[in-house]
């Protein structure tokens, strides 16, 4: 991955409604989730549901199909799976790293 897709990637989780919409696509699976169902599932409203989906889509975190008169969204998980790898690439610089902390 690009610098500049990472940081476009990182841009657009950087906001609440959309890191939520993200994670529970991430939730849904591969099969993804009716816009309908994510608006409902988080209590967005339509109009800000399209604008937050429109980011994420651009982004190319979410991908968007229609079934019908649906629009089912769904994570794209090798730009998901290469922005980990783009995050972690040079990880403790080769030496072990130590164990994660818990979280609280």
């Amino acid at each position: 991955m690009e610098t500049k897709s990472a940081i476009t990637a990182l841009a657009a989780l950087a906001q609440d409604s959309r890191l939520a919409v993200f994670r529970l696509l991430v939730q849904a699976g591969p099969e993804g989730m009716a816009a309908s169902r994510i608006a409902e599932a988080l209590d967005i409203p339509p109009s800000s549901l399209s604008f937050h989906l429109k980011e994420l889509t651009h982004a190319d975190m979410v991908s968007q199909t229609k079934d019908g008169r649906s629009l089912i969204y769904a994570v794209n998980f090798d730009t998901m799976n290469d922005l980990v790898a783009f995050l972690t690439e040079n990880c403790c610089g080769g030496a072990p790293c130590t164990p994660a902390r818990k979280r609280r």
